[in-house]
């Protein structure tokens, strides 16, 4: 099936607030500063903007409209699928963008994840939580670190994915993080000693294998491809976007197979919609809401084959200058998490050459993928088109 979608879409302007633990600020105000810095990075008048998918329900749609003064909001609405959400709004942009519903819709995310509402709060929002309340809490998995180190297990024992795999990845997050100095681990580097010595968690997950809780806001502005080269904004094309639930999408502990997931359905799609595959990307953002997730999304996607993404990482390399760089901002690990719509922001920036000190050279295609909820699943591919502004 071909989607009307495909290359219809350009994302237009991104920005974020600083990252901290404890930002002194209401959501409201996060959400309103990232939001104007994304317009005005993009040259639209926030008055232009009719239509609104806030992720999460920190700030309501309603609440920014207020702020922007909007004249006619055509669209407001969102996504219930957690990490998956960033992507899964784009996709909705972009439909609501082709059907002529709204013409330019910004999608934002705005919270204190660290100093409020942090995730032992956040997790009741799941999906099943009868199935949590009698088959789970009663035996002491009380969060998303218990059921993904499930997963991370059964990869470990079916192809041998080792502890010091783990560990690369989150050294390489850290890494990347000490490029970008609105990261939350900006000035505290990681060494694989420091990983292996920080607490465990749920085996075989300790600390350093786990994302961070942020306080801060990341918005970005989404427009048809059409409006952008007319009217000379400074776009980077969404060439596809898809989404994808595993079997059983509310219950993780009977699902038929841990390992597939949304986006083992998504990611074909997508590949499909843009007509390109993986050895065509210069670079990807992986939803890295534990070390394994980003092993697990880059066999799911197709960057390698199943069981073939520890020696991926150990041999070929995750990092800048390697094979196939991922995160050059940090990521959920070591950047902040604000639900992946960061990663959408550093795909933008790394296509419109803006990355700085973390810059993939000369970058044309990038992917991005979402884990949500109990393995919920999404990925965009971004094109650079033109030269930038």
């Amino acid at each position: 099936m071909t989607s009307t979608v495909a290359g219809m879409a350009s994302v237009v302007g991104a920005a974020e607030t600083r990252y901290s633990a404890r930002s002194g600020r209401p959501p409201r105000a996060l959400a309103a500063e990232a939001i104007a810095t994304a317009l005005a990075e993009a040259g639209v008048p926030p008055h232009e903007v009719d239509g609104l998918i806030p992720i999460g329900n920190d700030v309501s749609a309603e609440s920014v409209a207020s702020m922007l003064r909007l004249r006619d909001l055509r669209l407001c609405a969102t996504t219930p699928v957690g990490g998956a959400a960033a992507i899964a709004s784009l996709q909705l942009a972009a439909a609501a963008i082709v059907s002529g519903v709204a013409r330019i819709i910004v999608i934002y995310v705005a919270r204190n994840g660290n100093s409020e509402r942090r995730i032992r709060d956040r997790v009741f929002g799941l999906p099943g939580q009868e199935l949590r309340d009698q088959l789970e809490r009663p035996y002491g998995w009380m969060s998303p670190a218990h059921w993904y180190a499930m997963i991370c297990r059964l990869h470990m024992e079916r192809y041998g994915t080792t502890k010091w795999q783990l560990g690369r990845v989150a050294v390489t997050m850290r890494r990347h993080a000490n490029l970008n100095q609105n990261a939350m681990m900006y000035g505290r580097p990681m060494t694989l000693d420091d990983y292996f010595a920080s607490e465990v968690i749920a085996a075989p997950y300790q600390k350093l294998d786990c994302c961070l809780e942020t306080d801060g806001g990341c918005a970005v502005v989404v427009t048809s491809a059409e409006t952008a080269a007319l009217r000379s904004l400074p776009g980077v094309q969404l060439a596809a976007v898809a989404e994808g639930h595993p079997d059983t999408p509310d219950d993780l502990t009977n699902r038929p197979d841990l390992l597939e997931i949304g986006l083992s359905r998504a990611a074909p799609r997508a590949w499909e919609m843009a007509s390109l595959g993986p050895a065509d990307m210069d670079g990807a953002m992986i939803y890295d809401c534990f070390t394994f997730e980003l092993l697990h999304q880059l066999e799911a996607a197709g960057f390698c084959a199943p069981g073939e993404s520890g020696p991926f990482v150990e041999q070929d390399g995750i990092g800048l200058g390697e094979r196939l760089p991922v995160n050059p901002h940090g990521g959920l690990l070591s950047a902040a998490h604000m639900v992946g719509l960061n990663h959408v922001a550093e795909a933008y920036r790394q296509l419109r050459g803006r990355g700085g000190s973390r810059q993939i050279p000369a970058a044309r295609h990038i992917a991005v993928t979402g884990w949500g909820n109990l393995g919920d699943g999404a990925m965009a591919i971004f094109r650079r088109t033109g030269s930038d502004t």
